[in-house]
């Protein structure tokens, strides 16, 4: 399941620290024949998939897992002169900008570039990034607790601030979760610059509980998930992604006929992750090759069965698991980055202000 908390205070370089996987550990991105990706801990990849790109470019992969995504974002800011590896996944569009503005990444145009769906290309004058897979973030409810109170869940934003939710969503903080982040920012998205603090109280006034990151949120707090249910977890409502329902189905220990947990279509913020060559790679020919690989048909359809995202690439199919459990939301509130990188330092404080304290 996607988890992609962030650190919104920069780590000193003495505290960085990388966990090293993949297949070929003992090797460093100074050696030609070795491409090293940086990566949140979210990243997978079936293992004969990622064999297929090694046999065929002649390139081993070094995988360097750095935490959650807003953290190893800037971490990886803070070595940019020095980078710990050749590309870097996982950066999506609540933080892109930071990544852009601090030079991140250097111009690479990944073949396959033009079979992206244009309304996830970015950057285009310069193509410093490459999509790589989309997702929502949405409420989820759980099924048993909404029949068992025969009450009706909640479908929008608005929803959620009635009297008869009181004391049942549970989200993440925006200042340390990217899911709590693109819920505040599709909150904006609907309710506008001057309303969503409004609507922010009427929130805290019906009882929203705020915890770190979405992993507590939604394995702890959360009644409808199997780790939830388990930890005694008591919000019927929680933020986190419309892909949940489908990893209910799969993970569980006998499969359901029909999903668990629903999502709240009204709720969701269009998410998007990319990927880029980093500035001072020390194996800028191998980074290109698997940014190319990236956006082949066989990665893309081999993503969502391992990070639960959607791909971007035209003509990739999804697993008919997602259409039947837990379809992409049709309408989904959106944000340009420019609007992002221009407003959401201000709006995670003003937030903090008006809900935490």
């Amino acid at each position: 399941m996607h988890n992609k908390t962030f650190v919104a205070v920069a780590v000193g370089l003495g505290l960085i620290g990388l966990s090293a996987c993949g297949t070929s550990d003992a090797q460093s991105s100074s050696d030609s024949k070795t491409v090293t990706l940086v990566s949140h801990d979210s990243w997978a990849v079936s293992k004969n998939v990622l064999k297929d790109f090694e046999k065929q470019s002649g390139y081993k992969v070094r995988v360097l897992k750095d935490g959650d995504a807003g953290q190893a974002v800037n971490k990886a800011v803070l070595t940019k002169d020095n980078p710990q590896g050749d590309v870097f996944f996982g950066v999506d569009n609540t933080l892109l900008s930071r990544a852009l503005d601090n030079g991140l990444f250097q111009p690479y145009q990944a073949k396959g570039h033009d079979t992206v769906r244009p309304e996830f290309r970015v950057d285009q004058d310069e193509h410093r990034v490459t999509p790589v897979d989309t997702g929502d973030i949405c409420v989820n409810y759980d099924k048993a607790w909404f029949s068992a109170h025969k009450l009706t869940p909640p479908q929008s934003f608005a929803d959620l601030a009635e009297p008869a939710y009181k004391n049942l969503l549970v989200t993440e903080n925006a200042a340390t979760s990217s899911p709590g982040l693109g819920f505040l920012l599709g909150s904006a998205a609907q309710f506008g610059d001057g309303g969503w603090q409004g609507y922010w109280k009427k929130l805290k006034a019906n009882g929203v509980k705020v915890v770190d990151g979405w992993e507590q949120a939604y394995y702890q707090e959360f009644s409808g998930s199997s780790e939830g249910r388990k930890a005694g977890g008591d919000r019927p409502l929680v933020v986190s992604y419309a892909s949940s329902p489908p990893a209910e189905v799969i993970y569980a220990k006998k499969r359901p006929s029909t999903a668990p947990t629903g999502v709240a279509y009204g709720t969701c913020f269009r998410q998007t992750e990319y990927a880029g060559l980093l500035s001072n790679a020390k194996n800028t020919k191998g980074g290109k090759a698997f940014l190319d690989f990236l956006l082949t048909k066989e990665f893309q359809q081999d993503m969502p069965l391992n990070m639960f995202v959607y791909p971007v690439v035209e003509g990739a199919a999804v697993p008919a698991d997602f259409t039947k459990y837990g379809p992409a939301a049709k309408d989904p509130e959106t944000m340009a980055p420019d609007k992002i990188a221009a407003n959401r330092d201000q709006w995670v404080k003003s937030w903090t202000s008006l809900v935490l304290k």
